[in-house]
This record gives C-alpha cells, structure tokens and sequence, in this order.
C-alpha cells in the first residue's frame, strides 16, 4: 500500500509539473524567467544582400488599354557598379564617408541594426488586448540596383522561383543609394489604441539623402544600346545626390501612422499612410546636386533648391497639413 502511495504521489507530481509547463505565460512569469517584463530583441545584421526583385503584375494592362492582359513585372537586380555589381539591394550599418568606419552619429549605442521592445496588454473595454512593439532602428545606407521592367516568365513547376524574358527587358532607373539616419516607430497589433498599426513620431538625424539616381528613357535607345556610333544608349536624367530635411534645419521630423483598412461594402480594403502632426507639421527643404541630363557623363546643369514645401490633404472636414496615400490592388 505505502507503494501504491508514493506512486500515485510522483505521478501527481509529475502531471502538476507538466501541467504548469503547459500554462501561458503572463508578464510576471516571463519576467522571473527572463529578469524582465516583456522582451527585449536586439538584430544584430550588419549586411543583408539580395540578389534579384522581381514583383508580377500576372494580369498586365488590358488590351482596351494598350495593352496585352500579359503578365509583367517590376525587376531590381544588380546594375554592374559598385556594392550593386550582382545584387539588386544591399542593405549596410551607417558608413562614414570614405566607407572605411561606422558612422556613430547614424547608429545605435548597441550597433544593432535594430532593438525591440515587445509588451502585450489586456487593454481596455472589449477586445482590447494589443500587442507593442517599440521599435529603435539604425541609420541605413541602402543600396539599390538597375530597375526595370520585364515580361514574366511562367510560374515553375519544380522551384520556387519564376524569373523574367531577359529579353524582354527595359530599365527605367539605373540605381540609387539610399542613406537614413536614426529612426524609431512603435507597432501596435490587436486592439491598437495609438489608432494605426505603425506609428512613426521621431526626427531622422541628419535628413535623408538619396545618391546616384538615375531616371531611364528607353524610347530613345537604339542598336545594342551600349553608347558606341550607331548604339545610342537610353538617355538619363541623372541626379548626384538629394538631401532632404526640415526648413532650415538638418534633420528631418518623420511623422506617420499606417493602417490597414479592412472590407467595408464594395470596397475590398487597403492600406492607408497618413503623414504629417497637424499644424505643426514642419515644411520641407529640398537640394537637388548635379542635375545632368542625357547620361551621368554629361555636364550638370546646377543644382536645384526647393524651400519651404508643404503639402496638405483633406481629412473629411478640412484641409490639413500632411499628405495621405492609400495602396490597393485592381
């Protein structure tokens, strides 16, 4: 009987351990578990590289619209130069300018490419439980390749990749870099009481500039294209470089919300961007340096120097300063 006993005293025991293994975990247990409340995610990537981009379009332009009703497709891929030699996009940590150190200015203390800050909340009233993500992320040099467009291959039967006609391929961007500075958002699932998914309330230190922007027209090429007698290459509107910050001042206020609009009536949904905080919205400065037009090689035309830009968008009753755009398919 005493057998019997302890038997049925370690099986109970061991069914109450595994039961509490079993349980979810409230803020209070995952804080003796992991000496916090919440979670901390530090990403520490310091390159991210991506060969190729392509996104389908598997209905193209109907007919009675000048087109075919053929699949096509938007392609980033390497253009042949620089970081983007093979690879469509390269993403890097903030580099000085000689590209030999970090710039410390643009990254974060932990020169993580990102830090997270996750806590869940019950909310209040009925469904109102959220998820919150604080979101600290380092300045980015970002570089992107050749942009074109391309006939669509057909979807693989035996791999996950589908590809485009190579042959049937334009390019309408030659490339650009893309240099950010800090940056910092706040993410809401579930009930979101902020009012949109993402939030973006921050100042980018050191405004955004944008290098090497290459605009393509593909009408004018001829033969091979490659700019031999005869081969006249597609011509250009090339920029060498476009700074953007808040009037008169170096930084630039980023002011945003992102939501996701669900299926109301005939209307399938979309997503919506508002920018802008109101009538403290800051306007803009614009420099635009080596305006060259035909390729990269031909002389600069000067710079370009758009001050105080504002644009405003009507909320319903008024309008404001920001803008609104909104994203669908069709």
């Amino acid at each position: 009987m005493k057998m019997f006993t302890k038997l049925v005293l370690v099986s109970s025991m061991a069914i109450s351990a595994n039961a509490m293994a079993m349980q979810s975990m409230d803020d209070a247990a995952l804080s003796a578990a992991t000496g916090q409340d919440g979670l901390n995610i530090g990403i520490g990537i310091s390159k991210i590289e991506i060969e190729k981009v392509l996104i389908h379009d598997n209905d193209g332009l109907a007919t009675t619209a000048g087109g075919t009703g053929e699949a096509g497709a938007i392609v980033i891929k390497g253009n042949g130069t620089g970081a983007t030699a093979t690879n469509g996009i390269v993403i890097t940590a903030p580099m000085n300018a000689a590209g030999t150190a970090l710039d410390t200015s643009r990254a974060l203390a932990s020169h993580n490419l990102a830090d997270l800050v996750i806590d869940t909340d019950k909310g209040t009233g009925t469904n109102g439980a959220f998820l919150n993500v604080a979101a600290a992320v380092s300045g980015l040099d970002i570089y992107v390749g050749e942009i074109g467009v391309s006939g669509s291959n057909a979807a693989s039967t035996t791999s996950v990749r589908r590809g485009n006609d190579d042959a049937n391929y334009n390019a309408i961007l030659s490339g650009l870099t893309v240099k950010t500075g800090l940056t910092s958002a706040n993410i809401q699932l579930g009930a979101a009481p902020q009012g949109a998914m993402i939030v973006l309330n921050t100042t980018m230190q050191g405004g955004l500039e944008l290098q090497d922007l290459g605009i393509v027209d593909s009408s004018t090429k001829q033969g091979t294209g490659d700019g031999t007698t005869g081969n006249r290459a597609a011509g250009q509107i090339y920029l060498d470089s476009i700074k953007v910050s808040d009037a008169s001042a170096a930084d630039l206020t980023v002011n945003a919300k992102v939501s996701v609009v669900g299926k109301e009536g005939t209307n399938n949904g979309y997503l919506r961007i508002i920018t802008g905080s109101g009538d403290s919205t800051p306007a803009t400065d614009v420099y635009i340096k080596g305006v060259h037009l035909g390729s990269s090689e031909a002389k600069s035309i000067g710079d370009v120097e758009v001050q105080g830009l504002q644009t405003y968008y009507n909320n319903g009753t008024a309008n404001v300063k920001g803008s609104m755009i909104t994203i669908s398919g069709h």
